[in-house]
């Protein structure tokens, strides 16, 4: 090679498959290209592990998985297929769901062959997260009317048996099992380019220091710290990140690396590309993002320099729970207009977005005293490690709104006095007279609201630090969804490219519940491995016999 060469990124580094993107996605998709023999190569812009690293590391999965026998759940591959029939809507094929939800079981098999640990101590109350006393819940909308009676509820969130957040247990061990079985990983590697060869991808260029001008443990820690920020302190994260984004990029110099096989391209979602969510889904622009730094669209900006097809950009998912404490569910949620649009039992994405695309994302959660009261002692036994900082917040002086009468506490959350309190009639109303729920709420967690004063919590978004309300994006490039192989907008399938996770259209791609996300990082990830290394082994023999 002329230094001519390596001064234009030109290294000799090749590789049957490459994967860009260490999270959840890219390391089931590397262990996947590994066990079918293929050499693998990762970059990632940090250090490995994405949003998946910051998740709460739960799998969604059933249809008898060991968990579920375990804690004596009764469940089916049907019956898991009926309820994510209708959560997912179009997302996926039939077909396509049908083969996730046959190797369920098998999935968490897999994952536990690399070395995760699950639990089937089953969380007897709905909530957004369970405490470190319970690993096996209802993560989803299965309790919830139009749900519930097209399939038998059963547990399904799969969450890694882990202190407090498991997203890091989960990530590191998939790190781990990648690296013991020969996958190459380079960090701080930000591609810029897909290295095209007629109809084929045949490599990518990419910057990052060179392996003897890597920084020390310090700016590792610094990054992470960034990445954890951005998390749960978004604009303090936005400022760290800068600082270590431009460190980065003056170590940075040009490299290329090719692939015999394939590119698999799993580098998240696009939360902080500003301008994507902008154009895609505009009344989501004014809240915060949810991830890491490396959200912001790369996998469309690669896709894109081949014509990629992209769909369901426009697809969001938002984050406000009003459980745990589970009492709350008794209370009824109502716009700035004061009247109520939608059943209070819905998973809390399912209720966030027509809140934000439908009632200009203004809300409150309006209870009783009677209904204060059994949330406020549910506290100290659902609260999980983040929820106590929420909490707290709510239930201190600045987190509520307190008024003897509805219409007084209409005037001082300032919504429509007329309107909420014709709501609680006519709610009242319903349960008194035997009525079904107007937007399907279960018997069991209705309750009157006529016992003062009443309370108001604030639902909208940016209320407070410590009561966060962010959104993570479930659109992006669209797959082949036996191969994984992104498909170009002319419907043609481009040879030597994959997607998967949060870069690629899934299952989760129209409506998110809780371990619906990792749990296509895995299905994905492992799809487009195991083809590219399919891939890669098909090349090898056909030069064998040509020689």
């Amino acid at each position: 090679m002329t230094t001519q060469d390596r001064a234009a990124g030109k290294d000799d580094t090749t590789y049957d498959v490459i994967v860009v993107g260490f999270g959840g996605a890219g390391a089931c998709a590397a262990i996947a290209a590994a066990d079918a023999g293929a050499s693998v190569l990762v970059l990632d812009r940090s250090y490995g592990g994405g949003s998946t690293y910051h998740s709460g590391g739960v799998v969604y999965a059933g249809g008898g998985t060991g968990t579920q026998r375990a804690a004596g759940v009764p469940d089916s591959a049907d019956n898991m297929y009926a309820y994510l029939r209708k959560e997912i809507g179009d997302a996926v094929t039939e077909e396509t769901l049908r083969r996730f939800v046959d190797t369920s079981p098998a999935m968490i098999e897999w994952l536990e062959a690399q070395g995760l640990e699950f639990e089937g101590s089953v969380c007897p109350y709905k909530t957004s997260y369970p405490t470190n006393r319970h690993y096996l819940y209802y993560s989803g909308n299965e309790l919830a009317a139009g749900f519930s009676d097209i399939a038998e509820p059963a547990p399904r969130g799969h969450r890694v048996r882990a202190k407090n957040f498991s997203g890091a247990t989960f990530f590191e061990r998939l790190r781990d099992s990648a690296l013991r079985k020969g996958v190459t990983f380079r960090p701080l590697a930000e591609v810029s380019g897909l290295i095209v060869d007629g109809d084929a991808i045949v490599g990518v260029e990419f910057h990052a220091p060179a392996p003897d001008r890597m920084p020390g443990r310090g700016f590792e820690k610094l990054t992470k710290l960034a990445e954890k920020l951005q998390v749960w302190h978004n604009s303090s994260g936005i400022r760290l990140n800068r600082i270590v984004e431009r460190d980065r990029r003056k170590r940075a110099t040009a490299h290329r690396a090719h692939a015999r096989a394939g590119v698999i391209l799993s580098a998240g979602g696009f939360g902080f590309n500003r301008a994507l969510v902008d154009q895609y889904a505009p009344a989501w622009s004014a809240i915060d993002a949810l991830g890491t730094v490396g959200d912001d669209g790369t996998a469309l900006r690669l896709g894109a320099q081949v014509e990629a097809r992209t769909a369901k950009l426009g697809s969001m998912s938002g984050w406000r729970f009003i459980a745990p404490p589970s009492g709350f569910l008794e209370g009824i949620v109502v716009d700035g207009d004061g009247v109520r649009f939608a059943n209070e039992q819905l998973y809390g994405a399912t209720m966030t977005t027509p809140m934000v695309e439908e009632h200009q994302a203004r809300a409150f959660l309006i209870v009783d005293s009677a209904t204060w009261r059994l949330a406020r002692s549910q506290t100290r036994t659902q609260a999980a490690f983040f929820h106590v900082p929420q909490l707290a917040y709510v239930f201190g002086p600045a987190g509520h709104s307190k008024a003897a009468t509805l219409t007084e506490l209409a005037a001082a959350i300032g919504v429509s006095a007329e309107g909420l309190t014709a709501t609680a009639a006519q709610y009242n109303s319903d349960i008194d007279q035997g009525r079904p729920d107007a937007f399907g709420k279960k018997d069991e967690v209705r309750h009157r609201l006529d016992e003062g004063p009443f309370y108001a919590v604030d639902l909208s978004p940016d209320v407070s630090v410590t009561y966060p309300f962010k959104f993570i994006t479930l659109g992006g490039l669209v797959v082949d969804e036996a191969t994984g192989q992104v498909v170009r907008e002319n419907g043609e399938t481009i040879r030597g490219l994959y997607a998967a996770g949060r870069s690629a259209v899934g299952l989760c791609s129209n409506s998110y519940v809780s371990g619906l996300s990792l749990a296509d990082a895995v299905f994905s990830g492992r799809r487009a491995g195991e083809h590219a290394a399919g891939v890669s082994t098909s090349t090898t023999i056909e030069t064998q016999e040509r020689s």
